[in-house]
């Protein structure tokens, strides 16, 4: 027995076994299955091509695909179809009586309900096509003679009453048949269709030429290039013979043609028909090959075109498979759905501020999990910040924001609700004795236009969950917590620390709030102006906990001729990942992730003693943690991914209910080179930007006579630095600094190491340097 879903990879169809009554309901169940067979039920046969598919009738290939498997399963999908509507029930009727001698396991109404579709066991001794023929002699009816072969998928409907007419659990095994028919081991020896040497490699993908080719040829014919996919194996021929015809055959190869074939009509090119189809045109015209007429031609030089065009944007296409940051490089072809979704919507060049922007709404959302960072066990607990000049694109970000937490803000929205409610009840008993008691209800999504004490308490109530906030301005911030920035700064240091946060009050109305784990990821876009209102102090520790990216400089970038949004598509499937993360929850230790965060560190340490630059040094160590928190949500998407791809939404979801511990397990796989790479971008990216925006900031609040770890009456003196001053005349040259060094410390001393002793000594007021390039003592205590 076997059933078997399919989904694609790389264009390909591939198989997955179901195995059991509840996944195989599952993925029939669903909403949006429902959906869409409710749309073609009411005429829109585009849409049927979005159902589930699944095969009955034979196993997979080695590497899990489809096309061309010679595998029979000991089960045979019959595929019963243009039954009048006065014959449907009466031929349910007599399926369903016999269903004994006909070893039925499955039935079910089709997608546009005009026939069925059945299952049942095979005889071993019969053939594919014998099998078929009993079955139809057996019921009195004519089966679908285009179904008879044994890779051909079954457009699935729903697990309803009325659609799901008879399923047995003998179907849910995976068995192999022992055909003993000689005709029918000679027929699986041989390939169904006569190939060309070059169709035995693996299909190839269609190019973007191919497949404008085929879509103008279409138009030629006068078909609509996305509608010609009309079920029947009668209309795909039709439609493939128009396109065949107006001459697509003389614009690429046979190989590309069968490539666009199944993009374009994916069921019909499983086919035998097909592939006899193509091979016919290519045998029977490849004697004029090189002979167009004018409006083959016509159509040759449109494609030319639009490839000419297209060659002047190759950069901005070379962009869309990677980006480089700080020397590293990213395939967004390895970032799994719901990253890839939010960088698709913004463009390749919004690629690191989306992706540092949608981490802490991933680290929010996954509020159960719990990653050890160098042995301390934390959330993924983020802030980041977007800074960009006006009209760099920062409100592109804003929507796929919302994607993410769309599902959370929908339970605020009806707390709300209720608290409105309240706020009204408690206007009508102004003057009553008895008021209404104050709902704690757990709002997650918090604005930033709030005050210390309302945001402490809803802070306290969300149920040990993360709370999040997003600001498109961060003036907002800056203007309502001018006063109280203090504040601000601690309760998001201690948010990021994930520690706990008390605040009393003597009056019995004031707010008293005491939370054992302050869990509170925000998101805030701005202007580098704003950024620095935001973070006022350079040396308490918040700006770095802050993850901070640039948008790229467009102020002479020309407009895009089709703008970037995000489309419905997108928006779907950020909300599945979306959907699955609060379904994780418990500790796990990344051992590679750790190695990877642990050797970052140690070079950027050996870089930054080298120059002896104190400011990067130090700025590396909160820069890993927040690069391994952010690298961990993009891995908890792919596995969140992986899931989707072997179940459906639906099959996931029950999946991790089923088994606590799935993720975990998943999660310690998805840490291959190529996503490790990706912690090398982000934390590479971070550790810049800090630098860009706050390096003279920082070491200008490190030397301040304010600061009490540096005193600036009095210099201590300690190290092989002040050796090199002491032993210097009160008038120096550098390369006289570069000789008194190289005798303290080394020939392994750089001109890097002295420039930056030199101008530490410049910064701390021990020299300063004369006109003619030489340095001078101000005083040599």
């Amino acid at each position: 027995m076997s059933v078997h879903v399919i989904y694609y990879q790389d264009g390909a169809k591939m198989m997955r076994p179901v195995l059991s009554r509840e996944e195989y309901l599952a993925l029939r169940d669903s909403e949006k299955q429902k959906a869409i067979v409710k749309a073609v039920r009411e005429g829109d046969e585009r849409q049927k091509h979005r159902l589930v598919q699944m095969n009955y009738s034979c196993l997979p290939n080695a590497d899990g695909s489809l096309r061309g498997s010679k595998t029979m399963s000991t089960t045979i999908g019959m595929d019963i179809d243009h039954v009048p509507d006065s014959d449907m029930e009466p031929l349910k009727q007599r399926i369903l009586m016999k269903k004994e001698e006909l070893g039925l396991l499955m039935l079910e109404t089709s997608a546009r309900k005009k026939g069925y579709h059945l299952v049942f066991r095979r005889r071993e001794e019969l053939t594919q096509e014998e099998n078929l023929l009993w079955a139809s002699d057996l019921l009195g009816v004519k089966h679908d003679e285009g179904a008879k072969d044994i890779t051909r998928v079954f457009f699935t409907t729903t697990a309803d009453e009325e659609d799901l007419l008879f399923l047995s659990d003998e179907i849910f095994g995976i068995q192999t048949a022992e055909v003993r028919n000689k005709t029918e081991e000679a027929k699986t020896e041989q390939p169904t269709v006569n190939h060309s040497p070059s169709t035995t490699n693996p299909m190839e993908q269609a190019s973007s030429a191919s497949l404008t080719a085929f879509d103008l040829c279409a138009q030629q014919a006068g078909l609509n290039p996305g509608g010609m996919d009309v079920w029947g194996e009668h209309n795909w021929h039709t439609n493939l013979m128009a396109v065949l015809s107006v001459g697509v055959a003389k614009l690429m190869s046979r190989q590309q043609l069968r490539a666009v074939v199944a993009e374009r009509l994916p069921n019909y090119s499983q086919t035998d028909d097909c592939q006899k189809l193509i091979d016919y045109f290519y045998d029977k015209y490849a004697a004029d090959k090189g002979f167009m007429n004018a409006s083959l031609r016509e159509i040759n030089a449109k494609v030319q075109r639009k490839e000419d065009a297209g060659s002047q944007k190759d950069e901005a296409d070379a962009e869309c498979e990677q980006f480089s940051i700080a020397n590293s490089q990213l395939s967004l072809r390895k970032l799994p759905q719901g990253v890839k979704d939010s960088i698709d919507a913004v463009g390749p060049q919004l690629a690191m501020p989306v992706v540092t922007a949608i981490c802490p709404c991933i680290g929010a959302l996954a509020t159960g999990v719990t990653l050890d960072v160098h042995g301390q066990k934390k959330g993924l607990n983020l802030i980041a910040y977007i800074a960009g000049d006006f009209a760099s694109g920062k409100g592109q970000i804003d929507p796929v924001v919302e994607a993410w937490m769309s599902e959370v803000q929908a339970l605020d929205k009806m707390y709300q609700i209720q608290e409105d409610e309240w706020r009204a009840k408690k206007r009508a008993a102004k003057n009553k004795k008895e008021q209404p008691e104050e709902p704690k209800l757990p709002v997650r999504c918090l604005t930033l236009n709030n005050t210390v004490a309302n945001l402490a308490e809803r802070l306290a109530n969300t149920e040990g969950k993360h709370a999040y906030s997003f600001t498109p301005e961060a003036d907002t911030v800056a203007q309502k917590w001018k006063s109280t920035m203090s504040d601000f700064s601690v309760m998001l240091r201690q948010s990021y620390d994930g520690t706990k946060y008390e605040r009393e009050a003597r009056s019995a109305e004031a707010v008293n709030v005491h939370i054992e784990h302050l869990l509170w990821n925000v998101t805030m876009c701005g202007t580098p102006d704003a950024l620095y209102r935001v973070v006022s102090n350079y040396t308490d520790g918040f700006q770095s906990r802050i993850a901070v990216a640039r948008t790229p400089d467009n102020t002479f970038t020309p407009l895009e001729d089709k703008p970037y949004v995000l489309t419905s598509r997108q928006t779907e499937r950020i909300q599945q990942i979306a959907h699955l993360l609060p379904l994780m929850q418990g500790e796990v230790v990344l051992p590679k992730l750790e190695a990877k965060g642990r050797e970052w560190v140690e070079r950027i340490r050996i870089e930054t003693m080298m120059n002896d630059d104190k400011v990067r040094a130090r700025q590396r160590m909160r820069v890993c943690v927040t690069a391994q928190r952010m690298t961990c949500c993009i891995m908890l998407c792919k596995v969140c991914e992986g899931l989707i791809q072997k179940h459906g939404l639906n099959g996931a979801e029950a999946h991790l209910k089923q088994h606590p511990n799935l993720w975990k397990e998943l999660l310690l796989k998805a840490q291959p080179p190529q996503m490790l790479d990706v912690y090398d971008a982000i934390a590479d990216s971070l550790l810049e930007n800090a630098l860009h925006f706050f390096r003279d900031r920082i070491e200008a609040a490190f030397n301040s006579r304010d600061y009490a770890g540096y005193p600036g009456s009095e210099r201590l003196k300690r190290g092989k630095n002040d050796t090199i001053y002491e032993r210097l005349d009160e008038q120096f040259t550098f390369e006289q600094a570069m000789q008194h060094s190289v005798a303290i410390k080394g020939a392994g001393v750089t001109h890097n190491t002295v420039r930056q002793m030199l101008k530490n000594w410049r910064k701390q007021g021990l020299v300063v340097q004369t006109e003619d390039g030489r340095y001078r003592k101000v005083h040599s205590s």
